[in-house]
């Protein structure tokens, strides 16, 4: 079976209630003149396109943001990653991509970590709508999208990455990371996939 065949084969597929989580599509991962930044145009056109097919289902959307309110909040992470000190309360780099259709019954979650469930409400929020499962999309895939992914299954709902959603400033750490994250914690399908299976 080819590489790619792999990656379009769905072992848990989605629940009855999916929500969809858009990790840190903030102008801070996709606008190119931020050092955590990269050109993401078609990673946000396929996040635009998922929120509008939930939205238009009535399903839950969370979208994720980091920002560090005082120097004593993640400081061994920001220690690794320095450029993560620009993510403050008054800067624009947290601020989500305008280009994202958001809603106001939409979850906007500060995060602090990689992960959007690590040290959030985020998993009581799911449960208390009855979500059995999770589309995971969003910046970095290497990152706090794999991290997403990984505590979503940990948390035990269905995980979905669609492949076209989420980015990286590696390309080849993003391929590397779709396909481990196949491989161990999540169903990786296309972004054609997982519309089709959102109830129409």
């Amino acid at each position: 079976m080819s590489e790619r065949k792999a990656l379009e084969r769905i072992d848990a597929g989605m629940g009855k209630t999916p929500a969809l989580i858009v990790v840190d599509v903030v102008k801070g991962f996709t606008d190119p003149a931020c050092p955590l930044g990269a050109e993401a145009e078609e990673v946000v056109a396929a996040n635009a396109a998922l929120m509008d097919a939930f939205h238009a289902a009535g399903l839950p959307v969370v979208l994720t943001t980091v920002i560090y309110r005082s120097d004593e909040e993640a400081t061994v992470f920001r220690a690794r990653v320095p450029a993560l000190n620009l993510l403050t309360p008054d800067s624009d780099w947290v601020k989500f991509d305008p280009r994202l259709p958001i809603h106001d019954t939409d979850l906007q979650l500060e995060k602090r970590h990689a992960s959007s469930f690590h040290g959030t409400d985020l998993d009581d929020w799911l449960k208390a709508r009855n979500v059995d499962s999770v589309v995971v999309t969003g910046l970095t895939t290497s990152g706090c999208v794999r991290a997403t992914a990984v505590d979503g299954l940990q948390n035990n709902y269905k995980v979905l990455v669609p492949r076209e959603a989420c980015g990286d400033r590696d390309p080849e750490a993003h391929e590397a990371n779709l396909y481990d994250m196949n491989a161990k914690y999540a169903d990786v399908v296309s972004l054609a996939t997982v519309l089709n299976l959102l109830p129409h």
